[in-house]
């Protein structure tokens, strides 16, 4: 989405694409990419300085599980940056990364640069079904709570039902939440995901899109909360479509 979105606006696009996260038809979009490895800093660094690169965006997705794979063979940099920081969260390892890339003259920009205002809903209802009264008192009920959990970088998401938090997400992500909380209770959750308090738009940015949709009606979920002006939907027209068609409720608040 960032890279066909600059594109249009006349930018050229490098990508520095990481084994395993990155999918390869993005190549068919940038100017050219370079496959690196999760822990391969100082090659992603070579690449954008011999492109003459001096702004990067961080968009899609790095499993946190690799943090915990031995396997990796971080460079001097993640190295060094992996064992000086506070603590591994989210918010910090990121900052850290945005700091390295800033030494070497290369400014993180905005993720959501370029995306327009259907990738990034304001307020109201984006499907044809208004969530019920029920379904909004739950987004309600859960809003405070989601915004309490990411203000302490644990998670984005919960998952309630009948103004109880059935599922709180952490390392593993929104959609094992959604899972979990199914496993716990069945049929009718809803779910509330949110930015940080201080949600710093470099990075790690709320993202939903037709995955989650098709997982929510796999399991049962009938409505979906999401903080207006600070999450992306990806392909929010066959997002929102497939919630159409599933009689689920999207509603940015």
């Amino acid at each position: 989405m960032f890279s066909s979105a600059a594109k249009t606006k006349g930018y050229k696009v490098f990508a520095a694409a990481v084994k395993g996260e990155t999918k390869p038809g993005l190549k068919t979009i940038v100017d050219d990419m370079l496959w690196v490895e999760v822990g391969q800093f100082k090659k992603m660094v070579k690449f954008f300085k011999s492109k003459g690169i001096n702004r990067a965006v961080m968009a899609g997705q790095i499993s946190p599980r690799r943090l915990f794979d031995k396997r990796i063979n971080w460079d001097e940099e993640l190295r060094h940056l992996l064992a000086n920081i506070s603590n591994k969260k989210a918010d910090t390892i990121f900052s850290a990364i945005a700091d390295l890339l800033s030494r070497q003259s290369i400014e993180l920009i905005d993720s959501t640069s370029f995306l327009n205002e259907k990738d990034l809903p304001q307020k109201g209802v984006l499907t044809a079904r208004n969530p019920s009264r029920e379904e909004s008192d739950d987004i309600n009920f859960g809003l405070d709570i989601a915004k309490r959990i990411a203000g302490l970088d644990i998670g984005q998401s919960v998952v309630i039902k009948d103004k109880c938090i059935i599922a709180v997400e952490a390392f593993e992500g929104t959609n094992a939440t959604i899972r979990r909380a199914a496993r716990l209770v069945g049929k009718g959750t809803v779910v509330v995901k949110v930015s940080r308090p201080n949600q710093d738009m470099r990075f790690d940015v709320p993202v939903i899109g037709p995955e989650t949709i098709k997982l929510m009606k796999a399991v049962g979920a009938t409505a979906i909360g999401i903080e207006a002006g600070r999450t992306v939907v990806i392909e929010s027209e066959k997002a929102v479509n497939l919630a159409n068609r599933f009689n689920i409720a999207i509603t940015a608040v």
